[in-house]
């Protein structure tokens, strides 16, 4: 059997060590010598209120430790990774809160054998004592329709139930009251996971097998079997097939949702679903609550019971009333409990409107003549483009992925169907701009922002200025624009070569007399030379700067690219 990498010190002290990780990192945890248990460091303050303790076995991370502060926990106990704790340990942290004052004490346990056996019989120890002792089970699995004779498993939903008990023990609640609130709360909610990939226990492998095309709904989070398996699906599908499991009538383990319910939702990671896909988790949760009518008041993302590094979601839903809302809401300074907008998630305005364009040019009527030859020119760049995409694309194989073809073949792509969809603007400023934002969405990558960075800042002096030196002044710009943020210079093997040795030629456009055509056949031939010359220099930008310099002895594709659009815009020029 392979054995899955983790990063520890070793196998037998991970808790350990996880456990005084949290607490070095948090001022207001302390550890409870000899034993797993973290408490509220200032838990003294739990003097005349109720204490609450909760724990189980350990990789469930941040449960049930990163819940100990002012508002919810006063105290918990971990266990070995996946292993109820000892009762020696939970009896332990029972007396110790118990010396400190505290007026009873709820054992808050997830419905698992061993967590039942262990705190039920600390439970039972720490009454033979005399301490006011209470305890409630959490199961809020959903994934079976007829529940085991063990009950429903306690997952995710138990931490809510910290926090509105924790809110009830800082009003000052009575043991009986926070046990009846609790338990009338626990009802309420439902949870059901689904997983990608298994997990695997510190010194051993994966504790299942899926297939990589293969998800799990309903499983544990100890990795134990799920209700069934099938493909693979989007987002948005997974999601439906959790939520009609979770709310099919014929099952006993359904939450009862009609339109017009409220309720909390909870997304929650099971250990290694990376951000991005979470995200996307609850965009999909979202919209499928409000789509059925159900107006979600809170919303939580974000890991609060994992299984170890279990690639997977859990959704977790409470129907809410406006008192277990307040609960809800009401402060907490547990580290691991986020930071929540108290405001409804629905029915907020969730899209801002865009700005309107600014520009201070004015077309008020288009130039034929200018707009033929933009055209003209314009055809002439995407042909050139075109005709050298697998040229880019060898050349481009030395130092990248082999696209610089693909992706300026894509851009003329873009362009042609920009001209043939509306009328080439006449105005220079303005054809720029729209350029630009052509290249921008379309061409993708780091050169479709190069170029629509060179023609923005390019567009500037053509608001204003006009003539061959208007040109000369927007190509300064539109280089200058890519020396700062694109982080190259001249000599460092990029498209900046071409343009310079071209921007050098161009300076005589402001010269009066100055014939054009002949200018701009000389700009063409220095940025030949200068792409061709590209060969010899180290690159210092781009991806090709982590290449070994003995590798390059070819041109750089993107300067190559960039002199044939200077050659393009020379033959529209000339063609009559």
């Amino acid at each position: 059997m392979e054995v899955s990498k983790k990063l520890l010190n070793s196998v037998p002290g991970c808790v350990d060590d996880a456990l005084e990780g949290l607490v070095c990192c948090s001022p207001g945890l302390r550890m409870l010598q000899g034993h797993r248990v973290i408490l509220r460091a200032d838990f003294e303050g739990v003097k005349g209120k109720v204490a609450l303790l909760s724990g189980g076995g350990s990789g469930h991370e941040p449960a049930h430790a990163g819940y100990v502060g002012r508002g919810m926990l006063t105290g918990a106990i971990a266990g070995p990774v996946f292993t109820s704790p000892p009762v020696g340990s939970i009896v332990a942290a029972i007396r110790t809160v118990a010396q400190a004052g505290a007026e009873g004490v709820l054992l808050i346990v997830k419905n698992y054998t061993g967590d039942r056996l262990n705190f039920g019989l600390a439970l039972e120890r720490a009454r033979g004592e005399g301490t006011k002792v209470e305890m409630v089970v959490i199961g809020d699995d959903c994934a079976f329709s007829l529940p085991k004779k063990a009950g429903r498993r306690g997952l995710c939903g138990t931490v809510l139930i910290h926090k509105i008990a924790g809110a009830l023990a800082e009003e000052g609640k009575s043991l009986k009251e926070i046990l009846h609130i609790v338990e009338s709360a626990a009802i309420r909610i439902g949870t059901l996971g689904v997983s990608l990939s298994p997990c695997s226990v510190p010194g051993a492998g994966p504790t299942f097998k899926l297939a990589p095309d293969e998800l799990e709904l309903g499983l544990g989070i100890h990795g134990e079997a799920g209700v069934r398996r099938g493909k693979m699906m989007s987002s948005d599908e997974v999601v439906k097939v959790m939520m009609d499991h979770m709310t099919d009538p014929s099952s006993q383990s359904r939450v009862e949702l009609s339109p017009g319910d409220t309720v909390i939702l909870v997304v929650n990671n099971l250990g290694g679903l990376s951000c991005l896909e979470l995200q996307i988790v609850a965009s999909s949760a979202v919209h499928c609550l409000e789509g059925r009518g159900v107006q979600i008041q809170r919303a939580m993302v974000g890991s609060f019971m994992t299984a170890l590094e279990m690639s997977g979601v859990s959704l977790t839903i409470m129907k809410c009333t406006p008192e277990l809302l307040l609960l809800f809401d009401s402060e907490t300074s547990a580290p691991a409990w986020p930071r929540i907008s108290r405001f409804p998630v629905t029915g907020q305005t969730r899209i801002f409107q865009c700005a309107p364009e600014s520009t201070t040019y004015e077309e008020s009527k288009p130039d034929t003549m200018s707009v033929q030859v933009y055209s003209r020119v314009l055809g002439r760049v995407c042909l050139a483009l075109l005709a050298l995409e697998e040229e880019l694309n060898d050349l481009d194989r030395a130092a990248g992925d082999g696209d610089c073809g693909s992706t300026h073949a894509r851009a003329a792509h873009a362009i042609q169907n920009w001209m043939n969809s509306q009328q080439v603007p006449s105005h220079p400023a303005k054809l720029l701009m729209a350029l630009s934002q052509v290249l921008l969405e379309k061409m993708g990558g780091t050169s479709g922002a190069l170029y629509s960075l060179f023609l923005t800042a390019a567009a500037r002096p053509l608001q204003s200025m006009s003539g061959p030196q208007a040109w000369a002044s927007a190509m300064d710009d539109g280089i200058e624009a890519m020396k700062r943020f694109g982080g190259a210079e001249p000599g460092d093997r990029t498209m900046l070569d071409p343009l310079c040795a071209t921007s050098g030629v161009l300076q005589s456009l402001r010269t009066p007399g100055c014939d054009l055509m002949q200018t701009l056949s000389l700009a063409v031939q220095r940025a030949t030379e200068a792409a061709d010359s590209t060969r010899h220099m180290t690159a210092g930008a781009g991806r090709a700067s982590y290449i070994g310099s003995s590798s390059l002895n070819r041109p750089d594709p993107g300067a190559v690219a960039v002199a044939a659009v200077l050659k393009g815009i020379m033959e529209g020029l000339e063609k009559k």
